[in-house]
């Protein structure tokens, strides 16, 4: 069964998460991605996590299902012939994404001479024109201060890189905003988007700049409690930790409930005169809740409430690290029909996710293997930049083009 997006042709010229992001999403969606590739790998092709032989886990895991195309960029045939792939003909093709955008070659201005009708969505560090990954934006908005434990003083940032995650979903939908809009008018589109930007909007869109802005505000680091309303980490008596949610009221009225404290929480409400229906006077109440629910937890294994809690339909988790996560969570496993087991070349079988998306009248999209580097040149060359035969072999003679036996052959 071919995916929602099968026929159309995306060109992928980018490294890390954003980019190569979009180019997965898109290609588990059924299109055709293709990568622009340097024979001796991009600049994330060896980034951590890596086997114990060198084979980068992060770049198999972000490039799924996509075909590769080595070529040497650095020869002017090279770029001649990767210009070719992008602006090479098709209804559905003439669509380009990167975060590696060149001034006179993979701009829009020089590739759109050839194909006027070009999509290309483009992703730079800031508006400045200035570089910037996850980890130097993340410092500059903010966060880092509001994260870690209550009345401390050191800015913590997070593992997740949570913008380039953000910004990689918004490369495909400005691609398939762009991509209609040519359908209806025959326009091409560049569309630049800035990492910066990314994270600075969602800072306005969470009300987080307007608190400062409005209030006055700084918020402060408040540990793991879930700002706002009530939500809260406990440890059990097994050592287990659990998180335990009350943003909603059902969400609060449950945890009452099923802990048999309602009337220590009223006793709360009288002695304060306040009303903890309301998620606002929860968060302002938290140190004084969770004085009276950190008792009951800290009396109880998790094997004695866990059952209760999920037949109350309480939201509610358990704390957990990467490995004990994929070890004890089925929902990272092919339990889920999200998952399959996958042999990846050069690492071996695990499971791997598949597109998130259900659609309801196609079938679920299996997961595909990461290309090996180079490993469609030959095809790609044939049938996407229509060269013959003859000029194909003499690319390889000349160590402009270079196909996945090559490569691993001059790298063993």
């Amino acid at each position: 069964m071919n995916g929602v997006l099968h026929g159309m042709r995306v060109i992928e010229s980018s490294a890390f998460v954003a980019v190569p992001l979009a180019g997965m999403t898109l290609a588990q969606m059924g299109a055709d991605v293709i990568r622009i590739d340097r024979p001796q790998g991009g600049l994330d092709y060896s980034r951590w996590p890596v086997t114990r032989s060198g084979e980068s886990l992060f770049w198999a895991g972000l490039n799924k299902g996509k075909r590769s195309v080595a070529i040497d960029i650095k020869s002017p045939r090279g770029r001649e012939i990767a210009s070719e792939i992008i602006a090479a003909p098709g209804r559905d093709a003439g669509l380009f994404i990167t975060n590696l955008r060149v001034p006179g070659w993979t701009d829009y201005e020089s590739l759109s001479q050839a194909r006027p009708d070009l999509c290309m969505v483009s992703l730079l560090g800031d508006r400045h024109g200035r570089p910037a990954v996850d980890y130097s934006i993340n410092p500059s908005i903010g966060f880092p201060d509001a994260t870690g434990p209550e009345g401390s003083s050191e800015p913590v940032a997070h593992a997740l890189p949570a913008w380039d995650c953000i910004a990689g979903n918004m490369v495909v939908s400005g691609l398939l905003a762009a991509e209609r809009r040519r359908l209806r008018s025959g326009e091409g589109q560049a569309v630049d988007l800035t990492l910066k930007d990314v994270a600075a909007a969602m800072l306005g869109n969470l009300g987080i700049i307007a608190e400062v802005a409005v209030n006055g505000e700084n918020r402060g680091k408040c540990g793991n409690a879930l700002y706002g309303a009530y939500g809260q980490d406990f440890l059990c008596r097994d050592g287990r930790r659990v998180m335990v949610i009350g943003l909603t009221e059902r969400q609060w009225r449950k945890i009452v409930e099923v802990t048999g404290t309602s009337e220590s929480m009223a006793a709360l409400e009288r002695t304060h005169g306040v009303d903890l229906s309301d998620e606002g006077v929860r968060w302002k109440m938290r140190h004084e809740i969770t004085g009276i629910l950190g008792p009951w937890f800290a009396a109880r294994r998790l094997a004695d409430f866990e059952d209760a809690f999920n037949a109350a339909g309480l939201t509610w988790s358990v704390f957990r690290s990467f490995a004990e996560a994929v070890e004890q969570d089925p929902d990272l496993t092919t339990e889920n029909p999200l998952f399959s087991e996958l042999d990846q070349p050069g690492i071996g079988r695990y499971p791997v996710p598949g597109s998130p998306l259900s659609f309801s009248s196609l079938e679920r999209q299996q997961p595909k293997a990461a290309p090996r580097l180079g490993e469609h040149t030959e095809e790609v060359l044939a049938d996407v930049a229509g060269l013959p035969a003859n000029e194909i072999a003499s690319l390889f003679d000349d160590g402009i083009a270079s196909d996945a036996g090559r490569i691993e052959r001059l790298a063993s």
